[in-house]
């Protein structure tokens, strides 16, 4: 069978089959994107990849310490990686060992979109599939005006919050919201809780991962600010997450007001 050179998100020129085969990814919101487009290509994941629940293929470990001989085992003709997902040393020793990766890099919606088509479109070779393009029509159009002052909080003891440059803050402002931490010089940094429980917030989001926020866990520690549990795959995760998402976070925020 005859290969083609893709280039990834980062530059860097894979030679691939015309539609790869062995599929393993090693980021957990691609992995459901995968599964719900073209299963019987994928034949490994991570121990975090949770999409969807009957996911029945090798698993490989974590995103940080991925294991390599399982990945190696497995013969992939491509294994698909994140930028900020995956580690660097992870990508380069499986190249080295002559395993063909793509690296995605993500931190708008827009970029997600896109960069999902090329995914599909080009790289696995199926087309761009209807969960996409419902996606970008959700996510599309112009962006709403910032209604809500909100942070997002992401861990606790030490409290953690989304900072810049990411892909939760981009989706919360095409919600209409502003994220009070935006601005920091960090994309995940560590605040203290006064910073968080001030009046002038709307809202604290107290998502349920990575850090699993719930009703007994979280809330209590506030005093001057709202908080809202909401689900941490729809404000974290682009694929097939991102179709219903605007709805279900805008009332997640409003049923707790």
């Amino acid at each position: 069978m005859s290969s083609r050179v893709v280039v990834d998100d980062l530059g860097y020129a894979a030679e691939l089959a015309p539609r790869p085969r062995r599929v393993v990814s090693l980021v957990p919101s691609i992995t459901e994107a995968v599964a719900a487009t073209c299963p019987e290509q994928l034949v490994g994941a991570t121990d975090w990849c949770t999409h969807p629940p009957d996911l029945d293929v090798r698993r490989v470990r974590g995103t940080k310490n991925p294991d390599l001989a399982a990945i190696r085992e497995l013969a992939p003709d491509l294994v698909i990686a994140n930028k900020e997902e995956n580690r660097e040393l992870d990508v380069r020793r499986l190249r080295e060992s002559g395993v063909q990766v793509y690296v995605t890099d993500i931190v708008t919606v827009p970029g997600a979109l896109d960069s999902l088509e090329r995914l599909f479109a080009v790289v696995l070779g199926v087309g761009v599939p209807e969960w996409l393009g419902q996606a970008r029509d959700e996510w599309s159009g112009p962006v709403p005006e910032s209604r809500l002052d909100v942070a997002i909080a992401i861990w606790r003891d030490p409290w953690m919050v989304v900072g810049s440059n990411t892909f939760t803050g981009d989706l919360v402002s095409r919600l209409g919201w502003r994220n009070a931490f935006s601005g920091h010089s960090e994309r995940y940094p560590h605040v203290d809780l006064a910073e968080l429980d001030r009046p002038d917030l709307d809202v604290v989001l107290l998502p349920d991962e990575p850090y699993v926020f719930t009703a007994d866990d979280g809330p209590e520690a506030f005093t001057h600010v709202r908080t809202a549990l909401c689900s941490g795959r729809l404000l974290t995760w682009y694929g097939p997450a991102m179709v219903g998402a605007k709805a279900a976070l805008t009332e997640a925020i409003t049923s707790t007001g």
